[in-house]
């Protein structure tokens, strides 16, 4: 049965030209999946435009702040949608690389050693990019990784692999703050850089697609720009990997999947060194809202795994709508 379905796109982040080409690709896939689509703005209207259009399902693909961290599902559940998608805790979990490390660890999976902090002082926070850039390189090392604690698509990251000075790590910890509140500083991970999606589709268990090894041979890592230009990157998918890599890529993929609560789908971020005995794959993240335009790497996993766009849409707003709005309890009458 045709649905008429929401697909929700941009919103205030530096990733929303992301995600009205991944909205795009979206919408072209559902509508030749046979359902009714419109595209609607992440903006101060959205509640007043889904509350009249008579919307069955909302595909929400808003990348970054407000769209991928729990606010928009936390207005969805407040508007009784059923959306596609991880819910409010398993968004916020999963935008805040910080509080999603600390569950890896808890979980047993292998993450890289880092340290955090807020931008001037505070509980946990530092009083100058240049104290944080002094603990990194007494606790980490000088290879180490600089990222924004929330955002995406590698925004704002910057990379030392050949060591870095306590000046030139400043200078990045001031750019990242420039883009989040919060920067994480990691120990870097040499290794060929992996992803893997993870799909749940109804009745059927939760499963890893083939991953992916991207390779950026014009740029220093997978930047913003290697990402998006097209051409600008190498997918190589399944990855050329040894058998017993593969799998562990994906069970690790699942399991950080499931330690976050995530839902229907997700791609998980890795570094990957088969010549590393004690830590062959280092978890770096998960996406719960991956992209899906025309150089994403997920649909490509999928199609891999033998699922067309359109049929990979069409499962998730389909699941969604089975599922409904989150459970609402009948509210109790104040004892007398």
């Amino acid at each position: 049965m045709p649905l008429s379905v929401a697909v929700v796109q941009g919103g205030p982040s530096s990733e929303a030209e992301v995600s009205r080409a991944s909205a795009k690709s979206v919408a072209a896939a559902l509508a030749k999946a046979g359902h009714r689509v419109v595209r609607l703005e992440l903006d101060a209207f959205l509640a007043e435009s889904l509350r009249s259009g008579g919307y069955e399902v909302v595909f929400p693909v808003s990348h970054g702040a407000v769209g991928e961290d729990g606010s928009l599902q936390g207005l969805l559940e407040v508007l009784e949608l059923p959306y596609v998608g991880s819910d409010v805790l398993a968004s916020a979990l999963a935008m805040n690389k910080r509080i999603a490390k600390l569950l890896f660890v808890a979980a047993g999976l292998p993450v890289a050693p880092s340290v955090a902090a807020a931008k001037g002082p505070g509980p946990g926070g530092e009083k100058s990019a240049a104290a944080l850039a002094e603990a990194a390189l007494r606790n980490l090392g000088d290879r180490v990784v600089v990222k924004p604690c929330s955002n995406g698509s590698a925004i704002g990251v910057a990379r030392f692999d050949r060591g870095a000075s306590a000046a030139d790590l400043s200078k990045a910890i001031e750019a990242a703050w420039e883009v989040d509140d919060v920067v994480l500083v990691e120990r870097f991970a040499r290794g060929r850089e992996v992803t893997c999606g993870v799909l749940e589709r109804a009745g059927e268990a939760i499963r890893a697609l083939p991953p992916t090894e991207i390779r950026a041979p014009n740029d220093a890592f997978y930047t913003y720009q290697a990402r998006y230009a097209p051409g600008r990157s190498e997918h190589l998918c399944p990855a050329p990997l040894p058998a017993p890599i593969l799998e562990l890529v994906q069970e690790v993929a699942v399991a950080a999947h499931r330690t976050l609560g995530c839902r229907d789908l997700s791609r998980v971020d890795f570094v990957v060194d088969e010549s590393d005995a004690e830590q062959p794959v280092t978890l770096l993240e998960v996406n719960t809202m991956p992209g899906f335009t025309d150089t994403s790497l997920y649909p490509e996993a999928a199609g891999v795994a033998g699922i067309p766009m359109p049929e990979l849409c069409r499962g998730f707003v389909e699941a969604a709508r089975a599922r409904g709005p989150r459970r609402r309890n009948d509210p109790l009458a104040l004892p007398k």
